[in-house]
């Protein structure tokens, strides 16, 4: 019963976490006539200030001398906070300069990119319909690219940020409140630094557009940090194979309010382009949940048989992460 309820509270953190992050696109057009750098400099200003005051509630100190204390390690998060600030501002100002369905897509197709940075930088080796999703998922590049008669380049952008962001995170292994933490701490000097200088130029907005949209821009922090938290405590509570389905809520979100809510246009090839990506999305996600399913039936017969052997010593029950 109580793991029920922790799974329960899982997805309702985890829908909190993507319902978020998908309807951030209403958010940032509220801090116009702020341009994108200005907005993006503010969001790594707060968020410091933000998980400053969480990890003074939670007394959580000790990882940054040990971070200090490796190069390499701190290297790596300079690396993932430059890869996320580029990812972080052009969403910004896609959102801003009407490109929401193109931004939308660039999530999308992220789970494409992250199987190809998996096969061309770790090595790792693809099942047959993983193979089929990714050449799916470069025919509606393709198509999408004649459609805008250029590339996608904001999606691709968006893309490939985020899944290289990813891969640090993965070498990082650190936790979200820390490496959120380290990564705006290394930011903030040079946000700081460039607000005050748009200050000394007279073009800053934070106190000449009245003390609303000054609260807007500092709650920023908040629109960084919450969804973080929010999906760190469903990544403790669920499996990883439903947080993978459960990611697609973000860009679903975004595009509905692309389309239905900023009226973007969406001509037949772009419809043709998104549908091709959604294609390969269904056939990833089935792919998964079938890998799933063997892995816990193999599991299974694996703790059947055991006992049957005579010369088997008794073991205790391991938990196992389902494969995304």
């Amino acid at each position: 019963m109580k793991a029920e309820n922790e799974q329960r509270t899982g997805l309702l953190y985890g829908f909190g976490a993507y319902g978020m992050w998908g309807l951030v696109p209403l958010f940032w057009p509220l801090l116009k006539p702020s341009g994108a750098i200005e907005i993006l400099a503010h969001r790594m200003v707060w968020s410091l200030a933000v998980v400053g005051i969480a990890l003074l509630a939670l007394r959580h100190w000790s990882w940054m001398g040990t971070l200090v204390r490796q190069p390499r390690k701190l290297a790596l998060t300079a690396l993932a906070a430059s890869v996320i600030s580029v990812n972080w501002g052009l969403y910004i100002w896609s959102v801003n300069n009407g490109q929401v369905v193109e931004a939308s897509l660039g999530y999308f197709i992220n789970p494409l990119v992250t199987i190809a940075i998996g096969v061309l930088v770790l090595g790792e080796r693809l099942r047959r319909a993983q193979w089929v999703a990714v050449g799916i998922g470069f025919s509606a590049v393709l198509v999408l690219a004649i459609g805008y008669g250029r590339p996608p380049w904001i999606s691709l952008t968006l893309a490939f940020s985020f899944a290289t962001y990813g891969l640090i995170k993965k070498k990082l292994n650190m936790s979200g409140l820390e490496s959120l933490t380290a990564e705006t701490a290394l930011l903030f000097p040079p946000a700081l630094g460039y607000l005050l200088w748009l200050a000394a130029q007279g073009r800053s907005t934070f106190a000449t557009e009245g003390l609303g949209h000054s609260a807007l821009l500092a709650a920023t922090g908040l629109v960084t940090a919450v969804p973080l938290v929010f999906f760190g405590a469903a990544a403790i509570r669920v499996p990883l194979s439903t947080l993978g389905l459960l990611q697609y809520m973000a860009p679903v979100f975004q595009f509905g309010l692309g389309v239905l809510y900023f009226h973007e246009a969406m001509p037949p090839e772009r419809w043709a382009g998104f549908s091709l990506v959604w294609a390969a999305l269904a056939l990833l996600t089935w792919d998964a949940l079938r890998t799933s399913r063997r892995s816990r039936a193999r599991l299974a017969a694996a703790g059947t048989l055991a006992p049957a052997s005579p010369s088997a010593a008794p073991t205790e029950p391991t938990t196992t992460r389902e494969p995304a």
